[in-house]
C-alpha cells in the first residue's frame, strides 16, 4: 500500500520563497502613488471646500427662495431661471459687462504688448520703468480705487489739471459714458503690469539669430514683430487673453467704490449685479442664478480660447 504524500508545511518554507509568493504591500511604485496624492491632497481639499461646495450650494439655492432673514427657504424648481428672462433690467447689465470687459481686454494687452516691446530695449532707466509699470499691481484694489475716485471727482484732481490749460472737465463718474470710460482706465493702470511682465518674459525668449537672419534677408521692424515676434510670443498672448477675460469679468471692488453701478446701469457689471441681488435685495435665489450664469460665461469663454489655440497658437498642433 502506498503511503499519501506529505502536504508541505508553507511555515517551515524558508523565508525567500515566502516572500516571492507574497510580496511586501509598500512596494516602491505604492509609495510614489501615496506621494502623489499627499502633494496633490492640499490644492485637492481646497478645490473641493472652495469651488466645488460653493458650486454646488449655488445650484440648490437657484433652485430656491431663501428668506435670510426668517431662516425660511421654499423650493422654487426652475422659477429663478425663468425669471433671467423677464429680468428688465438684465440686457443692459450685460451690455456694460461686454463694454467693460472688451474695453479692458483690448487696451491691457494692446498696452501691456507695446510697454514691453519698448522696455525689451537696453537703456538707461529700462529698470525703472518697469518697476514703475509694475507697481500698481502689487498696491490694495481699495486703495488704489479710492485714491481715483478723489482724483476723478468734479472738483479732483484731473479737472484741476485740465482747468491750469483752461479745460473745464465733467464730474467723470457721474455720468453714463464717462463713468465705464474711467472705470476702464482706472482698471487697466491697476492690472496692466501684470501683462507687461508676462510679455517682457516671453519677448527675451526669442532667439536673437532669427532676428539677424531676417535682417540679412532685408526685413523691416513691421515684418520681424509680425512673422517672427508675434508668432513665437502667441502662447503668451493666449494666456494673458484668458487672464485679462476672466479678471474683467471678476472685477468688482472697481465698480463698487467708484461707481456702485451708476449712473443708473451704466457701470452695473454682472458680477456686482449679482451683489445688488442677493445681498441688497435679499434674492439668494436669484443672485445664485445670476453667479451661475457669470460661471457659465466665464467656462464658455476660456473653453473657446482653448479650442481656438491651434489655430493662432504657433506651437501648437
Amino acid at each position: 500500500m502506498k503511503t499519501p504524500a506529505a502536504t508541505p508545511d508553507a511555515s517551515r518554507a524558508p523565508t525567500g520563497a515566502r516572500s516571492a509568493a507574497a510580496p511586501p504591500f509598500w512596494t516602491s511604485r505604492r509609495r510614489d502613488v501615496l506621494a502623489g496624492y499627499l502633494f496633490i491632497a492640499p490644492q485637492l481639499a481646497g478645490v473641493v471646500l472652495f469651488v466645488l461646495i460653493p458650486v454646488g450650494l449655488a445650484i440648490w439655492y437657484s433652485l430656491s427662495d431663501w428668506n435670510v432673514f426668517t431662516g425660511e427657504q421654499t423650493f422654487v424648481g426652475a422659477d429663478n431661471y425663468a425669471a433671467l428672462a423677464n429680468d428688465p433690467q438684465l440686457p443692459s447689465v450685460l451690455w456694460a459687462t461686454a463694454v467693460f470687459c472688451v474695453g479692458v481686454v483690448i487696451l491691457n494687452i494692446g498696452l501691456g504688448l507695446l510697454l514691453a516691446v519698448l522696455l525689451n530695449r537696453r537703456f538707461r532707466g529700462a529698470t525703472f520703468f518697469r518697476t514703475l509699470f509694475f507697481s500698481p499691481v502689487v498696491v490694495s484694489v481699495v486703495a488704489w480705487t479710492l485714491v481715483w475716485g478723489f482724483l476723478l471727482q468734479d472738483n479732483g484732481g484731473l479737472n484741476g489739471l485740465l482747468g491750469t490749460v483752461g479745460i473745464t472737465g465733467p464730474n467723470w463718474l457721474q455720468h453714463g459714458d464717462t463713468a465705464m470710460v474711467s472705470v476702464i482706465i482706472t482698471q487697466v493702470i491697476r492690472s496692466v503690469g501684470v501683462n507687461m511682465v508676462l510679455f517682457l518674459a516671453a519677448l527675451q525668449g526669442v532667439p536673437s539669430n532669427l532676428y539677424e537672419a531676417a535682417r540679412i534677408d532685408g526685413a523691416g521692424n513691421r515684418v520681424l514683430f509680425t512673422r517672427i515676434t508675434l508668432p513665437l510670443i502667441s502662447p503668451t498672448v493666449l494666456l494673458t487673453s484668458i487672464i485679462t477675460i476672466v479678471g474683467a469679468l471678476q472685477s468688482f471692488a472697481q465698480i463698487a467704490v467708484l461707481t456702485s453701478g451708476g449712473p443708473e446701469l451704466s457701470t452695473t457689471v454682472l458680477v456686482y449685479y449679482v451683489f445688488q441681488q442677493a445681498f441688497e435685495f435679499n434674492h439668494i435665489g436669484y443672485g445664485s442664478t445670476l453667479a451661475l450664469m457669470l460661471l457659465s460665461f466665464v467656462m464658455l469663454l476660456t473653453l473657446l480660447q482653448w479650442q481656438l489655440r491651434r489655430k493662432w497658437v504657433f506651437h501648437e498642433q
